[in-house]
Formats: structure tokens, C-alpha cells, sequence
């Protein structure tokens, strides 16, 4: 393989620049060429890209978001987008793509390896940590310190005016985010989707804490929760002020909801962050040139593992239980 070519792709996360970073200094310690296309799936459509050198790659580590920015690509959800992605790819003498992004960028990676033969790495970087094959994606870290750092404020403020704070947290379907951050930042309650919890429940734990003398509490939100709380309410209100709102009708307190929404996404990648990037990163280009590809780089009890596209898309993470009830018994 002489040319790789690399994408950021879906939503950002702390830690794609190292992971850029790690694909074109590995690939430029090979003798490869590294080319960059901006937008995702849509620079190789509109043939926007740059020959990388390692200097281009110079002092962005430390940085969060993407240099070469990203996007959601609608025309490549076509079979003519990918078709006109992969020719322009051919064109250039690219073989091989590496691709950094969630379960929607493997998803368009599969179908461009399946359809006109371009082999494909996929790196998993996304704060949501919802995808199969690696115990941790790229940017989760970075975004349970942001929360931490967010709820350690909000909680001054809770405890000045002793009041009930409902903090709504991202992480799509998934509670991986708002279960790390809730246990760190020592949350009374957290709702993730997949574990309901009644309204019932949720006063009864706010009510026992009032009577031991609790003054205030923070119950961390998974922005997909579900829950009796929504009954008879508008649906469209997001969980989180569903939920103020029916903690304050029921116990009569005063209740504040506060939605971390994207500051969730930005910020420096932690050093963990970092280090996983840049063993994620450095592990496809060896994958590649080893003749390798469908498949995507995860981390596995420390260790590189890779693991078929498909079935890395198949898996359904599962919530850590004892964490789950290590939460539970702590807030107490």
C-alpha cells in the first residue's frame, strides 16, 4: 500500500487530532503516503484533500474538535455519492482509508469497502462510548472530566440555595457518560435508558436525603431517558425538565435544570484521551499495511484489538453493573 487516505467523520471529539496525528506520522514512518480530506464523507466526494507532511500534523495533540473539521454527508448515503467518492479515491492512488468517527462513519466505510473494494480501518471516537468492540472510544474520557468540572460548580451554587438541580447529560440512547461523570461527581441519582427508574423512586431517595438532612441534590440525566415522569406532560420537552417538573409537583421543592448540551464535546483531550489516539491511530496504518482491512481498532482490557466492522456494530455495549450499584449505594 503506497496511499492512505484519513477522515474525520459525525460528531467531534476531544482526541481526533491525536488520532490524526498518530495516522499521518505513522504512515510518513512507513514510507506511505498520507492524504487528509476535509468534511468527512464529503471532501472525498468533492475531492478536497491535502498531501500530509509531519509537520502538518505539528502542535494540534493538545487540541480538541478537528483540523479538518467534519460533517454529516447526505450524499454519500447515495450509492452515486459513494461511487463518485471512490473514483476520486482510485484516482489518486488510494487504497486504503482510515476513518474516525462513530457507528454512522463505519457504516458508510463498509459500504465503500463492499461496493468498490477500498479498505477500511475505522478509529472509534465519540463521547457517547456506544460502540461495540473497545471498552472506551476516543473523546469519552475528555467529556466525564468536562461534566465533572461542570456539576463541581453547579453543586457551589445547589448548596448556597439549597436547591434540587437536574443536569442533563449527552450520550444519544446510551448512559455511558452520565454514569462515569454521575459516580465521579457524586450525583444523589442518575437516569440512564437502560435502567428506568419511576418518579416514585427518584422522590423517595430525594425525600430520605431531606430527612437525614440533605439540603441539596444533583441527579444526573442521560439526555435518552425515559421514565414515568413524562405522563401527561408535552413530549417534547427533553428529560430533564420533564423531570424538574414532576419532582416539583410531587414533593412541592424548588427545582433547576441546567443542559450541558455540545460543551460536552469541546475542550483539550485529556491525556488519556491523548494515548488512546495515538496507539488507535498508529494501529490502523499498521493494520493497513499488514494487508488488513473491515475491520475497526478498539482497546480491550488495555490492549490494541481489531475487530470486524460489522460485528463491532452488532455488539451492544453493556453498562458496568457494579458501577451502576457502586453509584447507587455511594449516594445513599
Amino acid at each position: 500500500m503506497k496511499k492512505i487516505g484519513v477522515i474525520t467523520s459525525g460528531g467531534d471529539a476531544p482526541g481526533m487530532n491525536a488520532a490524526l496525528r498518530a495516522v499521518v506520522r505513522n504512515g510518513i514512518y512507513k514510507g506511505i503516503g498520507i492524504y487528509a480530506f476535509q468534511h468527512g464523507f464529503q471532501g472525498l466526494i468533492n475531492k478536497k484533500f491535502s498531501p500530509m507532511q509531519r509537520g502538518s500534523v505539528a502542535d494540534i495533540i493538545q487540541r480538541g474538535g478537528t483540523i479538518l473539521q467534519t460533517a454529516r454527508c447526505e450524499e454519500f448515503k447515495t450509492k452515486e455519492g459513494r461511487t463518485k467518492a471512490a473514483e476520486n479515491l482510485k484516482e489518486l492512488g488510494i487504497s486504503g482509508l482510515v476513518i474516525i468517527g462513530g457507528d454512522g462513519s463505519f457504516r458508510g466505510g463498509e459500504l465503500i469497502q463492499k461496493e468498490h473494494g477500498i479498505e477500511v480501518v475505522g478509529v472509534p471516537a465519540t463521547i457517547d462510548n456506544d460502540i461495540g468492540g473497545t471498552d472506551f472510544c476516543i473523546g469519552f474520557d475528555t467529556a466525564v472530566n468536562t461534566v465533572i468540572d461542570a456539576v463541581n460548580k453547579i453543586r457551589d451554587t445547589a448548596t448556597s440555595h439549597e436547591r434540587i438541580f437536574v443536569v442533563e447529560i449527552m450520550g444519544r440512547e446510551r448512559g455511558f457518560l452520565a454514569l462515569y461523570a454521575g459516580l465521579a461527581a457524586g450525583a444523589e441519582s442518575i437516569l440512564i435508558p437502560e435502567r428506568p427508574t419511576s418518579l416514585k423512586d427518584i422522590c423517595d431517595k430525594l425525600e430520605h436525603g431531606f430527612k437525614r438532612g440533605k439540603k441539596h441534590s444533583i441527579i444526573m440525566v442521560a439526555e435518552g431517558v425515559g421514565g414515568d415522569f413524562y405522563t401527561n406532560r408535552d413530549l417534547r420537552k427533553t428529560p430533564a425538565f420533564a423531570l424538574s417538573e414532576a419532582i416539583s409537583d410531587k414533593l412541592g421543592h424548588e427545582t433547576r435544570v441546567i443542559v450541558l448540551g455540545h460543551l460536552q464535546r469541546g475542550g483539550a483531550p485529556s491525556a488519556r484521551d491523548r494515548i488512546l489516539a495515538s496507539r488507535m491511530g498508529a494501529s490502523a496504518v499498521d493494520l493497513l499495511c499488514e494487508g488488513k482491512s473491515g475491520l475497526m481498532i478498539g482497546m480491550v482490557h488495555e490492549e490494541m484489538k481489531a475487530t470486524p466492522l460489522g460485528e463491532a456494530l452488532a455488539q451492544e455495549p453493556q453498562i458496568n453493573e457494579e458501577i451502576l450499584q457502586l453509584s447507587h449505594i455511594l449516594s445513599l
